[in-house]
């Protein structure tokens, strides 16, 4: 049992986690401004979910409001963090590049100052598989440079590996970085394909088909990301002993830094996964063949082997079985 403060718990994949160290008997402190990126009602669905528990509190706070999570973390004095907050979405990025600024650099330097000045034993935060942006050498390593991001989103996340950093070296702060893979599943995201696929389908409209679809993602169903997250926090940073300036790793430090992709390290063409979706509704889709968007990469594919090694963890559900419990859940929430 454990104090952890886990940010965007009213999002997707914070408010999976959060259920999963609520479950095991830990105290949960809820950070999320329950912004009105996507339907505010399905967030505040999860938050109702959460609020059963009486070890769930939420704070209601923007991360870049300095004295209000300063107070926060003073009053609860968690010993890990999860920093899962941040505007997401790459294209909209494209669009609204000051929200990503806003919150996920300011928000999480002060994530970072609040974790350095309370004792915190462990920050665990979000990164993106988009980080890899032009690199085409698959699957993507963490051993891999990432300095050519292609949207504004990859660049705050990359931002963030190298903030979390300066502060392990500086201030000796354990930080974990994981670089997630296209995640999907129960309670997911209205603004993420399989959503927007699902909910276009039922409702007899076409779906827009990027590249023509011609793309590859790496489908990572939620619970497998969440058991990653679990098993990584009690698993606090250390130096890397072997780390040599001459020949860098990019995933550790002579700090106490680490960086994991957690992906499903099996990707899948995009038309296989519509095919999922038609086959589980029963329906077919009007396709609508467009272009590339920009900021968008035609394929990921995660190599794990370095999370495997560390705790003995590779995502496992099958694109098939993840398919069919979100398209059970969609079903069922919203009585379709």
């Amino acid at each position: 049992m454990a104090k952890i403060l886990v940010t965007g718990t009213a999002g997707f994949i914070g408010f999976h986690l959060a259920q999963r160290l609520l479950r095991e008997g830990n105290e949960v402190l809820g950070v999320d401004n329950v912004n009105d990126y996507y339907d505010v009602s399905l967030k505040e669905a999860r938050l109702e979910i959460l609020h059963q528990n009486d070890a769930f509190r939420l704070a209601r706070i923007n991360l870049q409001d300095e004295a209000k999570l300063e107070h926060e973390f003073k009053l609860f004095q968690p010993e890990y963090v999860v920093n899962l907050a941040a505007q997401a979405g790459v294209r909209y990025s494209i669009t609204n590049p000051k929200s990503y600024i806003d919150s996920n650099l300011v928000g999480f330097a002060n994530i970072l100052e609040n974790c350095r000045h309370n004792g915190v034993k462990h920050l665990v935060y979000a990164s993106s598989s988009s980080v890899y942006g032009k690199n085409t050498v698959q699957p993507f390593s963490v051993q891999h440079n990432v300095d050519h991001p292609i949207s504004l989103y990859a660049a705050t996340k990359k931002a963030n590996e190298l903030m979390a950093h300066s502060y392990s070296h500086l201030y000796n702060l354990p930080t974990t970085g994981l670089r997630f893979f296209t995640v999907y599943g129960t309670w997911g995201r209205p603004d993420m394909a399989m959503f927007l696929f699902t909910k276009a389908i039922l409702e007899d409209r076409p779906i827009n088909v990027f590249n023509h679809g011609n793309m590859m993602r790496d489908f990572t169903y939620v619970d497998d990301v969440v058991e990653g997250v679990v098993r990584l926090l009690p698993h606090v940073a250390a130096p890397d002993p072997e780390w040599s300036s001459d020949d860098p790793n990019p995933s550790s430090s002579k700090a106490p830094y680490r960086i994991y992709n957690i992906g499903n390290n099996n990707p899948v063409e995009l038309m296989y996964v519509i095919g999922q979706i038609e086959k589980n509704l029963g329906k077919v889709a009007e396709k609508n063949m467009m272009d590339m968007q920009p900021g968008d990469v035609p394929s990921t594919f995660a190599d794990v082997q370095a999370l495997e090694d560390a705790v003995g963890y590779k995502p496992s559900t099958s694109i098939e079985d993840g398919i069919r419990r979100f398209i059970e859940w969609y079903r069922e929430y919203y009585k379709v």
